[in-house]
């Protein structure tokens, strides 16, 4: 093992979801969180998260042979199934966060107060992924 060790990269920069139907996908995460489109077309999204995060929506099946670009390629990629992303938010908005997902007809699927401290609510996106709204104290770093 080479005693060179690169330094650890500083943050998870994108998180890619993959949808069946890209439209819905975005409008979901524009009006829910207020996510800025960065860029999109008929295979993609990139919604600005917060900070320097990236979620990307990719159309499911849509890049099966990767993206040749003028400026390089980028290699395939897919998913399938119901994936899971905690989104962190102050333990101050969880009952605004409760109200929002009601006014928008969003059912809570469980709700979790952790033993560390923290509480977790789970709801799912138009594709069925498992999305959490996490509050501080579920991991020793957040």
């Amino acid at each position: 093992m080479s005693e060179h060790r690169p330094p650890l990269p500083s943050t998870i920069l994108e998180t890619c979801l993959y949808v069946t139907d890209l439209p819905r996908a975005r409008t979901f995460y524009e009006t829910l969180f207020g996510y800025r489109v960065m860029a999109t077309d008929d295979r993609f999204c990139a919604l600005a998260a917060s900070g320097q995060q990236v979620l990307l929506l990719f159309l499911c099946g849509s890049d099966p042979h990767g993206s040749l670009m003028p400026f390089g390629t980028i290699p395939p990629h897919d998913g399938s199934g119901p994936v899971h992303i905690g989104f962190g938010i102050s333990s101050e908005s969880l009952p605004a966060w409760r109200m929002r997902l009601a006014e928008y007809g969003i059912a809570i699927e469980s709700t979790i107060t952790w033993p560390r401290g923290g509480t977790s609510i789970y709801f799912r996106d138009p594709d069925g992924h498992l999305l959490e709204l996490v509050t501080p104290g579920i991991w020793d770093i957040y």
